[in-house]
C-alpha cells in the first residue's frame, strides 16, 4: 500500500509539473500577442504618458480605422485575398491530380518526378529572386498580381504533391479495384473515391498553404513594385514607415494582418490536427 501511495504521489507530482511547465510556456508565448492586442486598443497619448509596458488607461478603436483607411490596410488585405485564395485552390487541385496519378498508377519515371519536385523545394528561394524577377519582366507580367499568383503556385505545387502522394499511396488498392469493377473511370475514382479519403490531408495543407501564402513577403517585393498592388505583409512595412512613433496604429495593423490566418486555422483546426496525426502513423 505504501509503495502504491508513493507511486501515485509521484505520478500526480509529475502531472502537476507537466501542466505547470506547459502553462508557463503558453503564457510566455501568448504574452507578446496580448501586448500587441492591448497596444492596438490604446490611444497615442496613453502610450506616450505611460509607456508601452504601462497599464492601459484608455481604449479606442480609432487605431484600426487609421490602419484600415489611412494606412491602406483595406486595399492590401483585398490584394492578399486575391492572391491567396486562387493560389490555395489551384495549387491543391493540381497537386491532388498529380499525386493521384503518381501514387495510383505505374507511370514511367514517377520516382524521378517526385524527387525532382522535392528537390525544387530544397533550393533556397534567395538564389531565385533575380531569375524570377527578370523572367516576369521578359514575359510582361512584372508588377501584376497574376505574376505573384503564378510564382506562388509554381513554388508550392511540388511540396503539396509530395505530401499528398504519401497519403494517397497508403489508401488500400482494394478500394480502387472495387471501383474499377463497378465501372468507374480514372476521373470518377479520383473524384468520388480517393479525394474524399484525402480530406484530412487537404484540410491540413489548405490551412498551411493559406498561412504561408498570405504571410509571404519575399516574393511580393520581388515581382511587385506599385504600392497599390502590395499584399498586407508589404503594406505593414509601409505602415511602420508612415506611423513611425505611433505604435498603437502599427499594432492595430498587425492585428488586422494576423486576423485572416487565425480565422482560417481555427476553422480547419480539427481537420488540421487529424491530418497531422494521420501523417504521423504513416
Amino acid at each position: 500500500m505504501s509503495a502504491n501511495s508513493t507511486a501515485l504521489r509521484r505520478k500526480r507530482a509529475a502531472t502537476a509539473g507537466f501542466h505547470l511547465s506547459a502553462g508557463t510556456l503558453a503564457l510566455l508565448w501568448l504574452l507578446p500577442i496580448a501586448l500587441v492586442v492591448v497596444t492596438s486598443l490604446r490611444s497615442f497619448d496613453d502610450i506616450a504618458a505611460n509607456g508601452l509596458g504601462g497599464l492601459p488607461r484608455s481604449f479606442t478603436l480609432d487605431n484600426f480605422r487609421q490602419a484600415w483607411v489611412d494606412g491602406g490596410q483595406q486595399r492590401a488585405l483585398i490584394n492578399s485575398l486575391i492572391v491567396t485564395v486562387p493560389c490555395v485552390l489551384v495549387t491543391l487541385a493540381l497537386a491532388a491530380m498529380a499525386a493521384f496519378a503518381l501514387s495510383r498508377y505505374e507511370l514511367p519515371l514517377r520516382r524521378s518526378l517526385l524527387l525532382l519536385m522535392l528537390g525544387g523545394n530544397l533550393l533556397p528561394p534567395q538564389i531565385l529572386l533575380i531569375p524570377v524577377s527578370k523572367l516576369s519582366e521578359l514575359i510582361g507580367v512584372y508588377d501584376t498580381l497574376p505574376a505573384l499568383i503564378g510564382v506562388q503556385i509554381g513554388f508550392g505545387v511540388g511540396f503539396y504533391v509530395f505530401v499528398l502522394h504519401g497519403f494517397m499511396r497508403a489508401i488500400p488498392a482494394e478500394i480502387q479495384q472495387a471501383a474499377v469493377v463497378d465501372g468507374a473511370g480514372p476521373w470518377q475514382i479520383f473524384w468520388r473515391v480517393i479525394l474524399p479519403l484525402t480530406r484530412p490531408a487537404l484540410a491540413a495543407l489548405s490551412a498551411l498553404s493559406f498561412t504561408w501564402i498570405f504571410n509571404d513577403l519575399l516574393w511580393a517585393i520581388t515581382v511587385l513594385r506599385s504600392d497599390t498592388k502590395m499584399p498586407i505583409t508589404a503594406a505593414l512595412i509601409g505602415l511602420q514607415g508612415q506611423y513611425v512613433s505611433q505604435w498603437n496604429v502599427i499594432a492595430a495593423g498587425s492585428v488586422i494582418a494576423a486576423a485572416p490566418t487565425v480565422a482560417v486555422f481555427l476553422r480547419f483546426q480539427r481537420h488540421f490536427v487529424a491530418g497531422l496525426n494521420l501523417g504521423a502513423v504513416k
